[in-house]
């Protein structure tokens, strides 16, 4: 049985670094020093494009948490001579498409628009100046932090909301990573068009910037937009190292709350982008909470004991350890019972490790599932958005494969016993049983 596995794994892989043969990354800088990561294909007549800043939600201040979010999200609402409603309209005339993403790490847009001439020149020049000449126009800004303070306010109504935020500060104290991405609703009501320009200036440079593009185009013509999209950004410094994580102080929170379901979240400090141990954990994970019906703890407190409908667990790495999440719902009045089996299941993983047979059964789903994550040229660009941002190598794609084919039972196991403490954790249960 074993044999059959491996065969099969190694024909899933050799299939995959086929498809990845083709991915040949292409890196350079530009003239001020902006990083760019291109891969040539002209199977579609599609380019899209990316690009990334270290300025996420980490680079706020206590006093000012959601100013960097505000920036990000400003940033397509007015710039140079065009209105966020010219800008939406050109876009909409040549089916081009605008995205933003946001993080602790990262703030960043993406366009993906047509290779054809017309359509990627006009696209091309709407991204370049909401790149490097933003407005952050008065009235817009009024009208952004309005529905950001709604929005904040109806969600810390829900309980999976408010879960979260006191798991946050719970795990991350007085760390950058601690703040709130969307902000607090006193420190947003006193940010002013001053203080984005302020940050604007200041994280928004090119030794802190990263390019990433994938389609129909050429090497030469990669260079050209990517010196067009970036030329006018500052050089600027580089960014300060993100403090470390420390280990938060065990403990248990139990919040009232009148949904008829309790929300139980454990966390702990967790993996960082470049961690030595990512690839023993991130299976380790996979067999524990993150492969779905085929997991341990769905296993335990779903398939056997019914306690609840999902429960899950996940490692976000960031440039410092993110955190590692096991979150479920249950009733009430199983709340309790639900909360200790969870516990127990992460001790008893920590303590013993995997068995083979769910080591392989795990490598099997991650390298087989492994071309879905590679299926188009958007989930390609933001592996190169990835790659670029954290330095990781360029064959990290390829080099991901044969690192998860070697983790052994006793990476994993060794992994997590240095890695998570189960009573150390802290835990947030909203809607706790009365």
């Amino acid at each position: 049985m074993h044999k059959i596995l491996y065969i099969v794994i190694f024909l899933l892989g050799v299939l995959v670094q086929d498809a990845l043969a083709s991915l040949n990354i292409q890196h350079w800088q530009t003239a001020n020093g902006v990083k760019v990561y291109f891969v040539e294909n002209h199977d579609l007549p599609i380019l899209d494009v990316s690009i990334e800043f270290a300025a996420g939600s980490s680079m706020d201040t206590r006093d000012q948490s959601g100013l960097a979010n505000l920036v990000r999200h400003l940033l397509n609402l007015g710039a140079k001579e065009l209105s966020e409603d010219q800008i939406a309209t050109a876009l909409a005339d040549i089916g081009a498409q605008l995205n933003g993403n946001f993080d602790r790490d990262r703030a960043g847009v993406a366009l993906r628009t047509l290779s054809s001439e017309r359509e990627r020149v006009q696209a091309l020049n709407i991204l370049a100046n909401i790149i490097q000449f933003p407005q952050f126009p008065e009235a817009v800004l009024t009208r952004e932090k309005a529905r950001i303070v709604a929005s904040i306010k109806e969600s810390s109504m829900k309980p999976d909301y408010i879960a979260d935020r006191e798991l946050n500060k719970m795990l991350y104290g007085t760390h950058p990573y601690g703040l709130n991405d969307a902000g607090e609703i006193e420190t947003l009501n006193a940010l002013h068009r001053d203080d984005l320009l302020a940050f604007y200036r200041s994280y928004y440079v090119a030794k802190n910037t990263v390019v990433a593009m994938i389609g129909d185009v050429t090497h030469q013509q990669a260079k050209e937009i990517a010196e067009s999209l970036t030329k006018h950004l500052p050089i600027g410094e580089k960014q300060a190292d993100i403090p470390q994580v420390q280990i938060p102080a065990a403990g248990t929170k139990k919040i009232p709350h009148p949904a008829t379901q309790s929300h139980i979240h454990f966390a702990y400090p967790g993996l960082r982008r470049a961690d030595p141990d990512y690839f023993p954990l991130l299976v380790g994970n996979h067999i524990l909470g993150g492969g779905g019906f085929v997991s341990r703890l769905m296993e335990e407190i779903r398939q056997k004991r019914g306690l609840a409908y999902s429960v899950y667990s996940f490692f976000s790495p960031f440039k410092q350890q993110g955190p590692f999440l096991v979150g479920l719902q249950t009733k009430k009045e199983q709340s309790e019972e639900a909360f200790s089996l969870t516990q127990k299941v992460l001790i008893d993983f920590v303590a013993s490790g995997p068995t083979q047979a769910e080591l392989d059964a795990a490598k099997q789903n991650l390298i087989g599932g492994f071309p879905l994550r590679i299926d188009s040229n958007s989930k390609i660009l933001g592996f190169l958005a990835m790659i670029g941002f954290y330095q990781l190598p360029l064959t990290y794609l390829s080099d991901y494969l044969v690192a998860v084919e070697t983790v052994t039972v006793e990476q994993v196991h060794e992994a997590f016993k240095r890695r998570i403490q189960p009573n150390g954790m802290v835990a947030v249960i909203v809607g706790a049983a009365e």
